[in-house]
């Protein structure tokens, strides 16, 4: 439903009449619901600041919030979405600072005869609801941002690659191994080795609580891809519980040595390295 002109002129002579009264009690009704979560001072500006752009629109004959003359009113719920959203606050408790308007607006038209009648209030609340409805909805996009940008930092960090000797890294594993975080397990370690040069890569998988099929795939391709760089890897944290479901679905490792501990893989590593050769004949010379 959209404004008429004279609709849009009622309106926009309540906003400006009544305006130090609206917007205080648009503030109070609104901060009921935050229950002090937000400072009185940052909410007021956020109502003066959406009084201010309703009369804007409705002075330039907003008929419809999709319309052109509500572009600054769109820009302004969308801002207040946003950062409702990254203050964890709720989509109904952004969506009650648009909705609480109605509440304001039915007080003064009852107080104020000359100021509309139901037929104009109706159109005011169905003004409203599209404002409410379009901040519902940049609300949701956002949080939805703000989730997928939490999922990525979380992936990045559940999937470090640490340098633990000169020419030895490490990929300790923790949780499920999907198709995606495999993704990036073996993107993270092709790049830290060609980074260190480093001949020789760990994958420990202690943290991983079960190995099925699908996830003994994807250690396989990363160790495959890693090969192709010319990089060894050594797969460390086959507990008894996953050595036998590994035996039981007939998984093959093939030429991939294999450890029961990290400290094993490391012991292996620096063998291969000639290191722990090395210390040895320093401790038969001393």
């Amino acid at each position: 439903m959209a404004l008429s002109a004279e609709e849009s002129g009622w309106l926009a002579r309540l906003l400006t009449k009544n305006a130090e009264q609206l917007i205080r009690r648009w503030t109070e009704l609104v901060a009921s619901s935050l229950r002090g979560r937000l400072s009185h001072a940052e909410l007021a500006r956020q109502v003066q600041e959406l009084h201010r752009s309703m009369i804007g629109a409705v002075e330039n004959g907003l008929t419809d919030l999709d319309s052109e003359q509500g572009g600054e009113l769109r820009a302004v719920l969308a801002e207040l979405s946003r950062g409702r959203a990254r203050q964890g606050f709720s989509a109904s408790e952004t969506a009650i600072s648009v909705f609480a308007l109605k509440d304001v607006l039915l007080e003064l038209m009852e107080e104020d005869q000359n100021a509309g009648n139901l037929r104009d209030f109706v159109a005011f609340s169905a003004l409203i609801d599209q404002m409410g409805l379009f901040t519902f909805e940049s609300f949701v996009r956002t949080r939805e941002s703000l989730i997928a940008d939490q999922a990525e930092q979380l992936l990045e960090l559940s999937t470090p690659v640490v340098k633990i000797w000169e020419g030895v890294v490490a990929v300790p594993l923790v949780g499920t191994l999907d198709s995606a975080r495999a993704q990036v397990v073996m993107e993270r370690l092709l790049q830290t080795l060609v980074d260190t040069g480093s001949p020789y890569a760990i994958i420990d998988i202690t943290g991983v609580p079960a190995v099925d099929t699908q996830v003994a795939q994807h250690i396989l391709k990363t160790v495959v891809a890693a090969r192709l760089m010319g990089a060894d890897c050594i797969i460390s944290g086959i507990r008894p519980q996953i050595a036998q479901t590994i035996v039981a679905l007939g998984i093959e490792f093939g030429d991939i040595a294999t450890k029961a501990s990290l400290a094993d893989a490391l012991r292996h590593v620096l063998r291969l390295t000639g290191v722990d050769n090395a210390r040895r004949h320093q401790r038969r010379e001393s």
